[in-house]
């Protein structure tokens, strides 16, 4: 859902507008991607400093579609049809250079059965780091960013995650927290500013029925500011907090016709003025929308340290419009919580999450914008409709959502509408882990979720969702470099359905020279 925020603003500056648009044009950005990745991995290539990794994964199960955990926060490369294969194979080069400088660059390719593509470039990147800045551009996995979880026991990022292909960018930022000069190790911060592009337009035009929208070259921004109080060395507590906020802008939204062809329906502004636009909107008129589609997140977390022992509490405050940026209708209504403990030395269970998620307020029912009068005795909010868009459509990649998996994507809908059906959901979640052996992981995830559908269209009943996952890892230690893992998924429920299915995994990962 769009901020309701103005349409066109003018921003002068004609010799700063020539240089970040020829910056941003799509086909720049595509020739740097290219030249800086392949450059520096064949030009100069240390044998001790090149990694390589080959995974082939297949599935099968019984339902309509795969359980949700043997499709979820993995990248996008796994499929949500009830059997799919896959196989991927990349390289990453890393070189540390003089005077804190260093470089890093990697190719993944993938390709597979009944997925949202038949083969793809899953990653293709070059960041040069300078201390602790990095400029990243191109097409990289990168775990929800940040609030940190733990990836493997999370069941997700309210706003972008693990559960979307990565999107094309150039990406400044600063990773880990960089502590502030002046403030004795006490301040610290991380954040990240990014432009970037979908890929998607193709896959949305297949998969929309006749009489269907969809988009095609969209542009995306995201940014992120979070800070650290606390001093471990002094005091076992820290405090994070801050905000990430991510917008679809620019590009086509195009009607699907009944014999095939498309026709342009509307033509979204991206010039340079734009991106500027995406980056600070504004609000003129409550008559207006901002350019593009925005939502965003306050991220807060509290750690614990005792000895080896850590304790994470965190929240995300989830958000689509300034009222509840501004917590105006609520401050505890929508979001994520979440409470994640690490055992030290403990072989069986090594951690634990719990979560629970909140997105069914929406700032209520009823839609009231001020224009007329005010009523000071009622409430009136309203009908944000979480990760759809009436320009945009739905939230979402290659037919999964761009953050949270239980706001199920697209690629869920039989009808082929572009949309996220159901938003309005309360789930809760359990994930555990342990290490029995140097050779041997598990894991297990269990997961319950209720779903309302949408304040306009909402389900003909509430709508409950019972998803689990158990999986071991096998890594011998006479085959180095090799893992093996086997999952057991159990699905029960009417959203998106019944389903029993096991997933084989197989890696090898290793180096030249190390």
């Amino acid at each position: 859902m769009a901020f309701p925020m103005q349409e066109r603003t003018k921003i002068g500056g004609d010799c700063y507008d020539s240089i970040l648009y020829y910056f941003f044009r799509m086909k720049l950005i595509k020739t740097l991607l290219l030249t800086t990745l392949f450059s520096p991995l064949y030009a100069q290539q240390p044998a001790d400093s090149l990694k390589y990794k080959v995974e082939a994964g297949a599935t099968v199960s019984n339902g309509d579609y795969a359980p949700v955990w043997l499709t979820a926060n993995r990248y996008g490369v796994a499929g949500n049809e009830p059997d799919f294969a896959y196989l991927r194979a990349g390289v990453e080069w890393n070189k540390v250079l003089p005077k804190h400088w260093r470089i890093d660059a990697g190719l993944d390719l993938a390709g597979g059965k009944n997925l949202s593509s038949k083969f793809w470039i899953q990653q293709a990147y070059a960041d040069v780091s300078w201390k602790a800045l990095t400029l990243s551009i191109g097409s990289k996995e990168r775990p929800g960013f940040p609030l940190e979880k733990n990836e493997r026991l999370t069941s997700g990022w309210m706003v972008e995650g693990t559960n979307m292909r990565p999107i094309p960018q150039v990406r400044v930022e600063v990773k880990d927290y960089l502590n502030i000069p002046g403030t004795k190790g006490w301040v610290a911060f991380k954040g990240h500013l990014c432009y970037g592009f979908f890929t998607d337009g193709g896959w949305q035009e297949d998969f929309v029925a006749p009489g269907q929208l969809y988009t095609t070259g969209v542009l995306y921004h995201s940014k992120s500011l979070m800070f650290r109080l606390g001093n471990r060395e002094k005091l076992p507590v820290e405090f994070e907090f801050g905000l990430l906020t991510g917008a679809q802008f620019g590009g086509k939204q195009m009607l699907k016709n009944a014999d095939g062809s498309v026709s342009l329906v509307k033509d979204m502004p991206q010039g340079i003025k734009d991106f500027w636009k995406v980056f600070f909107p504004k609000q003129e008129s409550t008559m207006l929308n901002v350019e593009g589609n925005h939502c965003g997140s306050w991220n807060f977390a509290l750690n614990y340290y005792v000895g080896d022992w850590k304790f994470k509490a965190y929240l995300e405050h989830y958000f689509e419009d300034h009222s509840q940026m501004f917590w105006q209708y609520g401050r505890w209504k929508d979001g994520h919580i979440g409470l994640e403990v690490d055992f030290p030395k403990n072989r069986w269970i090594s951690a634990v999450v719990w979560e629970g998620l909140n997105t069914k307020d929406q700032t209520g029912p009823i839609l009231y914008d001020g224009i007329a009068g005010s009523f000071t005795d009622l409430q009136m909010s309203g009908e944000d409709n979480y990760y759809n868009n009436w320009q945009y459509l739905g939230w979402q990649n290659y037919g999964n959502s761009l953050g949270y998996p239980f706001l199920l994507g697209p690629a869920y809908n039989s009808d082929g509408t572009n949309l996220i059906k159901g938003s309005r959901v309360k789930a809760q979640h359990v994930g555990l882990t342990g290490d029995p052996s140097e050779e041997w992981n598990w894991r297990l995830l269990v997961s319950y979720a209720r779903n309302w559908g949408t304040y306009k269209n909402p389900f003909d009943e509430v709508k409950k969702q019972f998803s689990s996952l158990a999986e071991v890892t096998y890594q011998p230690e006479r085959l180095k470099g090799w893992s093996f893992s086997a999952a057991l998924a159990v699905d029960r429920g009417n959203y998106p359905g019944n389903s029993t299915g096991g997933m084989l995994t197989i890696r090898k990962c290793g180096g030249f020279g190390l």
